[in-house]
C-alpha cells in the first residue's frame, strides 16, 4: 500500500486543516495510507524516506536548516512531492533550497480574488486528460518558476491590476524532477471551497497519483 504524509500549518488564511481533510479523503479513496501531522517537525523523521508521497500545507512560516535537510533528501532518493497554491508554492520564503526543489515560488496576486482564465497547454498529458480552459475566480498567481518545469497550463495576466505584467503568460501547473523524485504543483485553491470545481480538484488530485512512487 502507497503511504502518504500531509503536513499542515502556517498562515490559517488558506484553511490548512480543512484542506488537509479533503486531501487526506481523497487519498484515502485512491487506495493510500495517509499520515497527517501539522508541525514542519514531521520533516525531520527519518520514517518519510520510506513514503510514496508527501503533501505540504504550510504557507508562509519557518522551517529548520535539518528538516529541509531531510525533506529535499526524501525527494531526491524518490519520495513525490506535491501540492498547491500558497501550502505548497508559498511555503518556507527564506528557504532557497525548498523552493529549488518545487519549481517556483509566488510573488503576487495582482487584484486579489478575480475572475481570469486558466488554459491547458497539455491536453495530451494524463494529469489534464478531458480537461479543457476553464474561467477561475480566486487568486492569479504570479511566481518565479524554473524554466525546467513540464508546464501543463497557464493563465494570461491583462495589466489591469499591475498594467507593468500586461500579457505575461504564467504556468499554473507543472511536474518535474527533483532527483528520483517527482513534483507536482498546481496554484490554484485559495481555501476549501475551491476544491468543488471539479477541474482544480482533478487536476491535483491526478498530480498527487502521479508524483507518489
Amino acid at each position: 500500500m502507497r503511504e502518504a504524509l500531509i503536513v499542515w500549518g502556517g498562515w490559517s488564511g488558506h484553511e490548512p486543516e480543512q484542506c488537509a481533510a479533503i486531501i487526506r479523503t481523497m487519498l484515502e479513496e485512491d487506495g493510500f495510507k495517509v499520515y497527517v501531522e501539522n508541525t514542519t517537525e514531521a520533516f525531520a523523521d527519518p520514517a518519510i524516506h520510506d513514503l510514496s508521497l508527501i503533501v505540504p500545507i504550510f504557507t508562509m512560516s519557518k522551517i529548520e536548516k535539518e528538516e529541509l535537510s531531510n525533506l529535499n533528501a526524501a525527494i531526491v532518493g524518490g519520495v513525490g512531492l506535491g501540492g498547491y497554491h500558497g501550502g505548497m508554492g508559498d511555503a518556507f520564503r527564506d528557504a532557497v533550497d525548498y523552493q529549488f526543489m518545487v519549481g517556483g515560488q509566488w510573488v503576487a496576486h495582482p487584484g486579489n480574488i478575480i475572475d481570469y482564465r486558466v488554459d491547458v497547454t497539455r491536453p495530451d498529458d494524463p494529469v489534464m486528460e478531458g480537461i479543457e480552459s476553464f474561467p477561475y475566480r480566486s487568486e492569479q498567481y504570479y511566481m518565479h518558476v524554473d524554466p525546467s518545469n513540464e508546464v501543463l497550463a497557464t493563465t494570461t495576466f491583462t495589466g489591469e491590476h499591475a498594467y507593468w505584467i500586461d500579457g505575461v503568460t504564467m504556468p499554473v501547473v507543472w511536474k518535474r524532477r527533483h532527483g528520483k523524485g517527482r513534483v507536482f504543483y498546481s496554484s490554484l485553491g485559495h481555501v476549501s471551497k475551491e476544491f468543488e470545481v471539479p477541474q482544480m480538484r482533478t487536476i491535483l488530485r491526478r498530480g498527487l497519483n502521479w508524483a507518489a512512487r
